[in-house]
């Protein structure tokens, strides 16, 4: 069977496996658990002894509330990934097992946090780095020992990028003629323009 929150493709079995055991945890703590899940997929920090607490009668032991989280994880972010409204999502939980109660839940803090999730995926998405900041300077040599004619300025840029994994700042100096730099910013231009149209 195809699911829409994998991507009209089938439920991979690991995520099949783990319903289970969410259905082992009550219908309200796994909506507290979920709301754990949602803060750490929009960048906050997940309060893990609040987990632990919140399983602790359904005696699951560290790897299975390890594997708690990550299927909740998968299950969010793939929904919100793929658009799918919270009436979808629960009705197909549902057929991969889990129970009603459980389902409405997750699906009602799914629905509280949906946009917030996909604008965080869309922030992260695809980015290996990030632009910091820009930095440039214009040389204009009136005279040279070395050369005949000097009559052009050389545009100075310094691009810092953030590399997305590891979190260093790099600059990246670049020295540009004036034709050159009109080239580069005409096709930065063009490039904004495109990008905002897919907005």
């Amino acid at each position: 069977m195809r699911f829409r929150f994998c991507g009209d493709l089938d439920c991979p079995d690991w995520v099949l496996a783990e319903i289970s055991t969410l259905a082992k945890i009550s219908s309200v703590k796994l909506k507290l658990i979920c709301a754990q899940v949602l803060r750490d997929l929009l960048g906050e920090a997940i309060e893990y002894e609040k987990i632990l607490k919140l399983t602790s009668d359904a005696k699951l032991e560290s790897g299975d509330v390890k594997a708690t989280i990550a299927v909740l994880g998968f299950i969010l972010s793939s929904a919100a990934k793929h658009n799918v409204d919270s009436e979808s999502l629960s009705s197909e939980l549902q057929q991969l097992g889990l129970p009603k109660e459980h389902a409405g839940g997750l699906c009602r803090s799914y629905e509280e946090k949906q946009s917030s999730l996909q604008d965080s995926l869309r922030a992260c998405s695809l980015r290996l780095s990030q632009l910091g900041s820009v930095g440039w300077r214009v040389d204009y040599t009136l005279s040279s020992s070395e050369l005949r004619e000097v009559n052009e300025p050389l545009v100075h840029l310094t691009f810092n990028l953030r590399d997305g994994e590891r979190g260093r700042t790099a600059a990246v100096p670049v020295v540009l003629s004036a034709d050159k730099f009109r080239v580069l910013l005409a096709e930065l231009k063009q490039a904004q323009a495109l990008m905002n149209t897919l907005l």
